[in-house]
């Protein structure tokens, strides 16, 4: 008679790993439609707002959702339009947390599952999410709600001489366009930005130079989060390198007192670690444990 077996870490970072040939491998898991919104909206949870005043929106980033939705592909699908993606994640699963769903596990190729994938639009093209690039790496895409984005925005140019070029650009230019960046042409003739205009923008923190002719969409004051987050997940690597064999139980390293540079929490960071495969993820007898890889 078989027993239900007691999961082996917190809820929010339950993964499942199996070895095959002495090498971690990742299990497939199965990812539902509606897995990335959900992921989005457990990941803002984790967001320390008080940490910055408010004043900034909750951000995740694209790697903690791959921690969460094991599928990366189905994840990116859920989240932005094709041609913002970027690069197409890996069809290959990665340690994610599955989603509970009254229906039993395993995605069937055009199946029930992908047909609720196909009813779902792209959170990025419904207008829900805003995908910002942060910067310290190329593939470092920040997510926020596009309310908390426009009302942060809002706030932060409240009573600056730009004011009114922010409001005409989260009017005109927000809504129409759910692009990274944005090019001048595209600024100047189709939402009839001048070019002192597009120089207020950057000023604001809304546009970040790109290179010439181009520029990034961004979050006003973000630079401190990125502050944060890089000496945050550098940290928290830290803590693992300096483990017996460079591996630490999941459950010992969120039990610990964060290092005083980790300013975001650990969850945050590991969420992030796992996603970004920064590290192995290995199910044992004790529990889950993070690995990093050989190099």
């Amino acid at each position: 008679m078989s027993r239900k077996r007691p999961p082996l870490v917190p809820e929010t970072l339950v993964l499942k790993r199996q070895r095959v040939s002495g090498r971690a491998q990742a299990r497939p898991l199965r990812s539902e439609a509606g897995a990335a919104r959900a992921a989005v909206a457990e990941l803002h949870q984790l967001f320390p707002r008080g940490l910055f005043e408010d004043a900034l929106p909750p951000i995740a980033l694209r790697s903690q959702v791959y921690s969460l939705v094991p599928d990366r592909t189905a994840a990116d699908r859920q989240l932005v339009s094709s041609r913002s993606a970027g690069r197409p994640g890996p069809g290959t699963a990665v340690p994610g947390r599955v989603l509970q769903s009254p229906r039993a596990a395993g995605s069937v190729p055009g199946g029930a599952s992908s047909g609720a994938g196909r009813r779902q639009k792209e959170l990025q093209e419904q207008g829900e999410i805003r995908v910002v690039q942060l910067g310290f790496d190329l593939d470092a895409h920040g997510i926020i709600l596009t309310e908390d984005y426009r009302t942060r925005v809002l706030s932060a140019c409240d009573g600056r001489s730009y004011a009114s070029t922010v409001q005409k650009f989260l009017a005109s230019v927000l809504p129409a366009c759910g692009d990274l960046s944005f090019q001048q042409d595209q600024m100047t003739q189709t939402f009839g930005f001048r070019d002192t205009e597009i120089t207020q923008l950057v000023n604001a923190g809304v546009l970040t130079v790109r290179d010439a002719g181009s520029w990034w969409l961004a979050v006003p004051g973000a630079g401190r989060f990125i502050k944060c987050f890089v000496k945050g997940r550098q940290a928290v690597l830290g803590m693992i390198r300096k483990a017996k064999y460079r591996e630490l139980l999941l459950s010992e390293l969120l039990g610990r007192r964060a290092p005083t540079s980790v300013r975001l929490g650990l969850a945050y960071h590991v969420h992030d670690l796992i996603g970004a495969q920064l590290v192995d993820c290995i199910s044992t007898t004790s529990g889950t444990v993070l690995r990093l890889p050989e190099t």
